[in-house]
């Protein structure tokens, strides 16, 4: 047994008592969690984790998160609007929550406070993960007892984003916590949604967290995250997205920080005519190792979908890429297409890139590509013909590659998200 699953074996015990769910409820938790800790953690013979090792990371102990949300400085979150819902190392704040200027028909509400108030609600947290690559969401199934359940009524139209801000503070031990969220976009429903993934010290914590959206026919889902937590902390996230017909989801995620990040995004087009738009950015810096996993299923048919992925690798980064694509038999006039561009600009750092595509329909289009480079001597040659200094030049080519993915979402949220991704360039010294 290694010291992570160990640590996380008395996380249980610790937690326990405030887990989501009754005495049968806690006991299925348990086998779960029994379960996973003899599955271990995978290793590099395990496909999916091929790139990512987790020898650093099983070596490491984490304790529970105290049931209270520590203070912190609240010009932290000056920039960030309300409505608001925050989290501070993995526990709610109510003094840094702001909720009073939801729309009507929008309902926001912790895990916590429904398992109090309605625990008929959090069916969805009895999923059962079978795979062995699927460890830290049967570690999740197992310890979750916070989050966030965002729902929204039919045909509404929200004017306002909600932000999620999860912080992370230093304290005296490295602490774990396990989120499961819950977005839910009932029919005709419009809805914008921002994460935001902050620090607060240099906190070296575990952050497990499993998110399931449901876009109902006709919704539209707005999507932004950015990721700037601590350089030594260790963030794990999967989103598992299922899309009705005529339904929309748009999708950017910034991967800004943490020492280990890695994020699975798999998305299901079950209706007819859904539409995914799902880019990012993932900025290697440092000894950081960003890991970033697309699974899409185009079932339904005259389903699109576009996506477009920008990699930075600097220092001795590693950034790691997998886009699969796969496009059901009945699925026709599907449109998916799939674009991962990576910039190497160390010798001492690697980037790895997978793009997969799997038909088994006709009539439809698809394309994806990946290419792995270096900065354009052209396009540097003619910046220094026009007297920019070679780090200036260099500076402002990588800063125009990164931006090309934030088209997925549009107006203000655009600023918002170029301003973070400008300052973490700023930090590297690539802007």
């Amino acid at each position: 047994m290694n010291a992570l699953l160990d640590s996380l074996r008395e996380s249980f015990a610790t937690a326990r008592t405030s887990m989501c769910g009754d005495s049968t409820k806690i006991a299925e938790r348990e086998e779960i969690l029994e379960a996973a800790l003899k599955t271990g953690l995978p290793a590099a013979r395990n496909e999916a984790w091929k790139y990512t090792s987790l020898r650093q990371l099983e070596r490491r102990s984490f304790t529970a998160a105290p049931l209270q949300a520590p203070d912190i400085d609240a010009t932290l979150l000056a920039d960030i609007p309300s409505p608001r819902l925050v989290f501070v190392n993995g526990r709610h704040s109510a003094a840094l929550s702001d909720l009073s200027s939801l729309d009507a028909g929008v309902q926001v509400r912790t895990l916590s406070a429904v398992q109090a108030e309605e625990p008929e609600a959090l069916r969805f947290l009895g999923r059962r993960f079978e795979r062995a690559e699927e460890v830290f969401a049967q570690l999740n199934a197992a310890l979750a007892d916070e989050g966030v359940l965002v729902q929204v009524a039919d045909g509404i139209v929200s004017e306002t984003p909600l932000h999620l801000v999860f912080v992370s503070a230093a304290d005296s031990s490295d602490h774990a916590w396990h989120h499961r969220h819950l977005i839910e976009l009932r029919r005709g429903a419009v809805f914008g949604l921002v994460e935001h993934h902050l620090q607060a010290g240099d906190s070296a914590h575990l952050d497990n967290t499993l998110v399931h959206v449901h876009i109902a026919q006709d919704a539209v889902l707005s999507h932004a995250r950015v990721q700037a937590d601590s350089a030594r902390a260790t963030s794990l996230l999967r989103t598992d997205a299922v899309l009705a017909r005529d339904a929309e989801y748009r999708r950017i995620d910034l991967e800004l920080g943490a020492a280990l990040s890695r994020h699975e995004l798999n998305v299901r087009l079950e209706g007819d005519n859904a539409k995914l738009t799902a880019n990012g950015v993932l900025l290697g810096t440092g000894r950081r190792h960003i890991d970033t996993r697309l699974g899409i299923e185009h079932i339904a048919k005259d389903t699109s979908a576009e996506l477009v992925w920008r990699g930075v690798a600097a220092n001795r980064s590693r950034v790691v890429f997998h886009g699969g694509i796969g496009i059901r038999e009945g699925a026709d006039g599907t449109d998916a297409n799939l674009s991962n561009k990576n910039l190497l600009l160390s010798a001492d750092a690697e980037i790895d890139t997978q793009p997969t595509l799997v038909i088994d329909a006709e009539e439809v289009k698809a394309a994806h590509g990946a290419t792995v480079g270096q900065l354009d001597a052209n396009a540097l040659f003619y910046l220094r013909s026009r007297g920019l200094p070679a780090e200036q030049a260099r500076a402002m080519l990588s800063a125009a590659f990164c931006h090309e993915p934030l088209s997925a979402v549009e107006g203000v949220l655009t600023e918002k998200l170029a301003r973070h991704l400008d300052q973490a360039l700023q930090q590297a010294g690539m802007a």
